[in-house]
């Protein structure tokens, strides 16, 4: 078996009210845990981080590469009804929240398709579960709630009405983040955006983020 549990994606309906979304718990192989977490980045810092940034262990580096497979791709482009052929992707990494973060946004209109897989062993706080919104004004106005334990996957088609946030929460969280974006120069943008954003974070102790 591999990392990801693509059968149980292939299997969990499309939700498309608010907006298009398929949420799957236990999306990873268990027996892949302590080498996935063993990989994971020491991250002090709040905020996403480009590859570029941190140094990942071979177990997480394995499930990069999973998720920028053709395999994974197809499933999604099956799901969603869309072609994402020569569009390319992107990875970002968080380890950590702070009170600024889980502010109400939709993500950037470059972004087409937005995977979000959690990493934490297990989640007892209320804070830092992501909400799906139906609007972008109430942070209680929930459609879907997602836990951010360990294989906790969610996808979903950014739009206009993507909107997602989460209440708050301060210390260790960790997910890592991939898009489909509409294009290379948008692609090598916000990976520079995101290397000039971390050295900032790293210098200053902080940043302006919102949620994943």
């Amino acid at each position: 078996m591999g990392l990801l549990k693509l059968e149980s994606l292939a299997e969990t309906p499309l939700q498309t009210d608010p907006f298009d979304y398929v949420v799957v718990e236990h999306f990873l192989d268990d027996g892949a845990k302590d080498q996935i977490l063993g990989g994971f980045p020491n991250m002090p810092n709040p905020g996403s981080f480009p590859l570029s940034e941190v140094e990942v262990g071979p177990g997480l580096q394995a499930l990069f590469d999973a998720l920028d497979g053709p395999e994974f791709r197809a499933l999604i482009e099956r799901k969603f009804g869309m072609d994402l052929a020569g569009k390319p992707t992107m990875f970002t990494v968080r380890g950590r929240c702070d009170a600024r973060d889980g502010r109400i946004h939709t993500d950037s209109k470059k972004k087409l398709i937005t995977v979000l897989l959690y990493l934490n062993e297990e989640w007892q706080e209320e804070g830092g579960r992501l909400r799906l919104l139906r609007g972008g004004e109430d942070l209680n106005a929930v459609a879907a709630e997602v836990s951010p334990a360990f294989g906790s996957l969610l996808v979903f088609r950014r739009s206009e009405r993507s909107f997602h946030g989460h209440e708050t929460y301060v210390g260790p969280r960790k997910v890592i983040q991939m898009n489909w974006v509409v294009s290379d120069k948008v692609a090598a943008w916000e990976q520079l955006r995101h290397r000039i954003s971390a050295t900032a974070k790293r210098l200053r102790g902080g940043r302006t983020a919102r949620a994943a």
